[in-house]
């Protein structure tokens, strides 16, 4: 009983903690494929074989009940520390190659997530490469802004380069 109270206790501290829960079944994984996908989204989630009465036990203390009907058969969670698009990519892309992995479900910003929501949310960018685009379009507009501003003091040097020409040749 105290063995299940400390379980219960660290899932729910994996729930607190994580910006996003990622709800998987594994039935017919084998334990090397598990330890690919852990290795293949450790740098952003912690991936952990999970008993579904304690999960439902600790995700309820965390404050999410909406992940309830899900907790059925073989389950994993991806518990999301880092970016949660990457992990999504990575579950969806570990699932194309090996297909006995299914995404149920998950939680994300205080909202649940269905399976074609996480599929969504994987068809997103990642998180650098919405700001590099963000990044260059600032870039863009500050060089349109600069241009802007030195179009009327470049015309007016050719203008009176102009003048000067016309001035001197007349003379």
């Amino acid at each position: 009983m105290a063995q299940k109270d400390a379980s219960v206790a660290e899932l729910t501290k994996n729930f607190e903690d994580s910006t996003a829960v990622l709800l998987t079944e594994y039935r017919g994984l084998t334990v090397a494929e598990l330890k690919q996908l852990r290795n293949d989204i450790r740098q952003d989630a912690e991936y952990a074989v999970v008993k579904n009465t304690l999960t439902k036990i600790a995700a309820n203390n965390a404050g999410i009940s909406s992940l309830d009907e899900d907790l059925k058969g073989p389950s994993a969670i991806a518990f999301v520390h880092g970016d949660p698009v990457a992990v999504a990519k990575g579950l969806r892309a570990f699932a194309k190659a090996h297909p006995h992995l299914v995404i149920k479900g998950g939680y994300f910003d205080g909202a649940p997530l269905s399976a074609d929501e996480v599929n969504k949310l994987a068809d997103l960018e990642s998180r650098e490469v919405l700001l590099a685009k963000l990044a260059g379009a600032m870039k863009a507009s500050l060089f349109g802004a600069a241009y802007l501003f030195n179009a009327p003091l470049s015309k007016a040097v050719r203008t009176v380069d102009a003048l000067r020409e016309k001035q001197e040749s007349a003379a």
